[in-house]
């Protein structure tokens, strides 16, 4: 998979507030799980030799919860300043639209803000027309409306649950989340260019 691929999803947003409680929101695999519509938990479930970790997924749906596993590799320290995640995972629920993929997360300091970047790349699981018609793009808007609400829980304290999906339909609440925040296609080149190095060594699940 690369970053050709129709597949590859691209989502940035500007969050203002501290790198490291960025990081905690997002590193930590129970608080990521309430904030990220893609997951409804996630449980670490050993170590790697290199300092990453193993994981398992579920994401729950009204008549069916999808599962899968994955392994995942942060770099908190940078010559640069920036910081780094890298994630691979699989299921082998016929039901997921979401096959094997990977990905990465990239936070870069921008004076008293952090740009939140991922970028990342599956196999279709319900076929790559109907991928390209719909999944990719439910997907993509998941993605980036999980991070605005990541946004306002690191600037305002307010816990993701105060903003279930439904939301979206308070229109005339501003200050809902927001998939429109986010920048949806890199500035340059393509989605998976900014991946780190430690993605192409991370372990398969």
């Amino acid at each position: 998979m690369t970053g050709r691929a129709p597949t590859a999803i691209y989502v940035e947003i500007v969050v203002n507030a501290d790198m490291d409680r960025v990081w905690q929101l997002t590193q930590d695999p129970s608080l990521h799980s309430r904030w990220d519509l893609r997951f409804s938990r996630i449980v670490p479930t050993g170590n790697l030799p290199d300092g990453g970790y193993r994981f398992d997924y579920e994401r729950s749906l009204p008549f069916h919860t999808i599962r899968g596993t994955g392994t995942s590799l942060g770099e908190r320290r940078r010559p640069d300043g920036t910081r780094t995640s890298a994630l691979r995972f699989s299921t082998g629920d016929r039901l997921s639209p979401l096959g094997a993929g990977r990905g990465y997360w990239r936070y870069v300091p921008t004076g008293s803000t952090v740009t939140f970047i991922t970028g990342y790349d599956y196999t279709p699981g319900w076929g790559r027309v109907l991928n390209r018609l719909v999944l990719r793009r439910l997907i993509g808007w998941m993605t980036a409306w999980s991070f605005d609400r990541l946004r306002i829980w690191a600037e305002t304290g307010t816990p993701p649950e105060r903003w279930p999906v439904a939301s979206v339909l308070l229109f005339w609440m501003p200050g809902r989340p927001r998939a429109s925040r986010c920048l949806r296609t890199p500035a340059r080149g393509r989605a998976m260019d900014a991946a780190p190095a430690t993605l192409d060594a991370l372990e398969a699940p």
